[in-house]
């Protein structure tokens, strides 16, 4: 019991100190409001705006597919899920930080689907994106991963 209490308490403050850094960095504090802006897009059901947070030869890992690789195949696959007016898809940031041009957000996602008998299914899961800075000073997604929690 005690080890489990020091293994919750070592996740605590990793966590704390993860919205520590977000909030006194204000580069990190840029990334996390882009992902949220991205975030957004995607509730709007806006697949060409989600698709222009990635880099051009952005690396996607959906979960239950293949990877691939590229912007457009990123708006055909995000246009055939947010396609559906019964999808919602969101994700909330919950750490971040920047190395030099290189920067990472992490978090939890969420889709809700309604169902042809009109109950809404919810499915959470959890995210990890690396971005980089280019040479214009703008951030691109150019490695993004998420999967869905067991249930």
């Amino acid at each position: 019991m005690q080890r489990l209490s020091w293994l919750l308490f070592a996740c605590i403050l990793i966590l704390a100190c993860g919205t520590l850094i977000a909030a006194d960095d204000a580069d990190t504090k840029a990334l996390i409001a882009l992902d949220e802006e991205w975030s957004k897009a995607a509730v709007a059901h806006d697949a060409d705006k989600v698709a222009s947070f990635y880099a051009e030869d952005a690396h996607l890992y959906p979960p239950n597919e293949p990877g691939f690789v590229g912007r457009d195949k990123a708006r055909e696959s995000w246009a055939k899920t947010l396609s559906d007016p019964n999808v919602t898809v969101s994700w909330k940031t919950t750490s971040a930080g920047i190395d030099g041009n290189t920067g990472w957000t992490a978090g939890t996602t969420q889709a809700s689907i309604k169902g042809a008998d009109g109950k809404t299914t919810v499915q959470t899961g959890k995210y990890l994106c690396v971005w980089k800075k280019g040479p214009d000073g703008k951030w691109k997604a150019v490695h993004d991963m998420w999967n869905n929690d067991s249930k």
